[in-house]
């Protein structure tokens, strides 16, 4: 019997201890503290800290740690939930098993604690405010102004802020208890109380797990809100197993938190484009928008901007600050000026590759450009000088465009394109040059100057462009005699020369050994020098001669001897001819004639297609017989044929009689 007595007796104790504390002991429950009236400092805000155990608290996501005085010493009324002594500290509130130190939220604004098998519950307290308006926001406890309802809080610490604090915080001895703020929790249902609410305060490996993940999320965040100001992103919040959970719980169970660690604020959005711009993932176009400046954008994943068609006149040293990573900027028909640009408007943008800048009010080349540029267009602006230095740095620049400017060799230093070592396309059309100018890239493949006024190629203008593969310059002022015999003749790259509308009597002599494509279009042309084209390897491919003054005595037997295995275009229209040209007949891959709009009468049966020997009459497979199929199109209108009279053979070696243009004709 004495074994159940003892039992007995200290079962007693044991619920004593636990139901009847000493009065005026440790754990004898204080009265909680009403919320201060406005105006009026509690103990805690003058600085009068009341003694007392501390309880640290993780709240929201595992990263904002404030410090709190125990709610052991917070009781003001009594619970008005069940409280039972649990098991090992345990609490039982609304029929549910709650762990020691688990916290929850019953109702909005109001967060309890199971500590020791109590149940303590505290209410949100709000900032007094003396605006004339307030409201308050959905989710939120505390009424805010209106009028700064969605501004930033200025107090809100950065990621990084909160990073440093997570996991290696000091002891909560080791802090001040500051004021309290009140927090924001979200309404809980009931039956999402579960004991997984957990938190384990002094878990700091869990700790460090959850600033793994947080900043994670974090970076992905971040690349989500791309065109927006970079603000304090949420924080996700973790679980007591360190399990991201979902933004509907983001404040459940949170307890108020300390004024300088305030709740992070989502993102603000950037201020909205203007209208008439249209925006993509990587792109922002504003074209016809009528802009006055460069919209201030932030965004740096964007990579083009197209700014076309607007008023713009200036370009500030900030204009890109918020979008470095461009690579391609339209800024064509603006108004822009050379004043109007910062000396180091484009400095910031490391990655640009293009930069527009066509119909402007520009008179010199932007300085300080990046040397990642490969493509500048300046075309349609009032340039009228380019110095030693203006192109300076550009040694990535593969073209450059800058026609309808006040260019001449006057104003163009010899060493201006000096600097550019990857230049392959120029474009200087629409100009003043009056020759061809001095100190060209020897990397230069294409150059393009028509509508100029230049008046010879001089012998030594292509010493050093030994790549160049292009020349254009037709509407021009050449003459024949006024192209040097060595201006190109030892070029080995040079395939395409075009002087349409210059000032050409007769082909010119001298031509490159290379030469592919000869355009002779608009000139007073008169005459085709014999063997003219002789000398080419591998031999002349277009040759075209429209709206010239070709006659029957200006094309000899021998005129196109050397073009003759190579010829595949031929355009003799618009001219004086009153025969078919000998040779064409020669011409064994010739595929498309153009005679028309000429005073030809007659075509005889042998100047179009070879009449056959018979010798190959005896071969009809002959070799011979098959080339002279090659020519397709043949064009003979508007001239003075009569139709009725051709020959059945002028035509034999055409395989489809479709392909010849007969009509109309002209008649006296």
């Amino acid at each position: 019997m004495q074994a159940p007595s003892l039992l007995c007796y200290f079962l007693l104790l044991w619920l004593c201890r636990d139901l009847c504390p000493a009065e005026g002991g440790p754990g004898r429950r204080q009265r909680r503290r009403m919320p201060p009236r406005a105006g009026h400092r509690s103990p805690r805000a003058a600085g009068l800290q009341p003694p007392g155990p501390r309880i640290p608290l993780i709240t929201i996501d595992d990263s904002v740690m404030g410090v709190f005085d125990s709610l052991v010493g917070l009781g003001q009324h009594e619970s008005t939930y069940s409280v039972l002594p649990g098991k090992k500290g345990q609490c039982t509130a609304n029929g549910m098993i709650m762990f020691d130190k688990a916290v929850w939220s019953p109702q909005p604004c109001v967060t309890c604690l199971c500590s020791q098998g109590q149940v303590i519950c505290d209410t949100a307290m709000c900032h007094p405010l003396t605006c004339p308006q307030t409201i308050i926001p959905a989710g939120e406890c505390c009424p805010v102004c209106s009028e700064t309802a969605s501004s930033l809080d200025s107090s809100i610490i950065s990621l990084d802020d909160i990073s440093e604090m997570s996991g290696d915080s000091p002891e909560p001895k080791d802090l001040d208890t500051p004021n309290v703020l009140p927090s924001a929790p979200t309404p809980m249902e009931k039956d999402e109380l579960l004991p997984t609410a957990v938190i384990e305060v002094r878990d700091k490996e869990g700790h460090k797990k959850g600033e793994k993940k947080r900043k994670r999320k974090g970076k992905k965040n971040r690349r989500r809100h791309k065109g927006r100001h970079r603000g304090r992103l949420p924080v996700p919040r973790t679980g007591a197993a360190g399990d991201e959970q979902d933004d509907s719980d983001e404040d459940d169970g949170a307890f108020r938190i300390p004024s300088h660690f305030p709740i992070p604020v989502p993102p603000i959005e950037a201020p909205p484009l203007p209208s008439g711009c249209s925006t993509s993932d990587t792109t922002v176009s504003c074209i016809n928008a009528k802009l006055t400046q460069i919209p201030p954008i932030s965004d740096p994943d964007l990579t083009s901007l197209d700014l076309t068609g607007n008023s713009i006149t200036t370009i500030s040293d900030e204009a890109f600050n918020g979008v470095p990573n461009l690579e391609w900027i339209d800024l064509s028909k603006n108004n822009i000026t050379s004043p109007g640009i910062g000396p180091k408007a484009f400095k910031i943008l490391k990655k640009l590759k293009r930069l527009y800048l066509d119909g402007n009010m520009l008179v010199l080349i932007p300085s300080e450009l990046p040397s990642t540029l490969e493509e500048i267009k300046i075309n349609d602006n009032q340039l009228h000088a380019i110095d030693e230095d203006g192109l300076k740095g550009l040694k990535n620049l593969v073209t450059l465009e800058l026609e309808g400017n006040k260019l001449s060799e006057a104003n163009v230093s010899p060493l201006a394109f000096y600097p550019l070592k990857s230049l392959s396309y120029l474009r200087l059309g629409r100009n003043k040059f009056r020759i061809i100018p001095q100190g060209l890239p020897a990397t230069l493949e294409e150059l393009y100057l028509e509508h100029n006024q230049i008046e010879e190629v001089s012998e030594i203008c292509f010493n050093h462009t030994r790549n160049i593969n292009i020349i254009g310059l037709k509407h021009n002022k050449l003459e024949e005699h006024r192209i040097a015999p060595l201006a190109w003749i030892n070029q080995e790259n040079l395939e395409s020369i075009d002087l349409s509308y210059n000032k050409l009597y007769h082909v010119p002599s001298y031509l490159p050994k290379s030469l592919l494509h000869l355009v002779l279009i608009g000139n007073q042309i008169e005459r085709i020098p014999g063997y003219v084209f002789g000398h080419m390897r591998p031999g002349l491919e277009y040759l075209y001669l429209s709206f010239n003054k070709l006659t029957d005595d200006g094309i000899d037997p021998v005129s196109f001897f050397g073009a003759y295995h190579s010829l595949r275009e031929l355009f003799l229209d618009h001219n004086e001819l009153k025969a078919v040209p000998f040779g064409i007949d020669e011409m064994r891959k010739l595929r498309f004639l153009r005679l028309n709009n000429n005073k030809i009468r007659r075509v005889p049966p042998e100047r179009i297609c070879r009449t056959r020997s018979h010798h190959e009459d005896e071969h009809d497979h002959s070799e011979e017989e098959h080339e002279d199929s090659h020519l397709e199109h043949v064009h003979l209108e508007n001239n003075y044929i009569n139709t009725r009279q051709l020959s059945p053979h002028s035509f034999s070696c055409i395989r489809s009689y479709c392909s010849i243009v007969l009509k109309p004709q002209k008649t006296k």
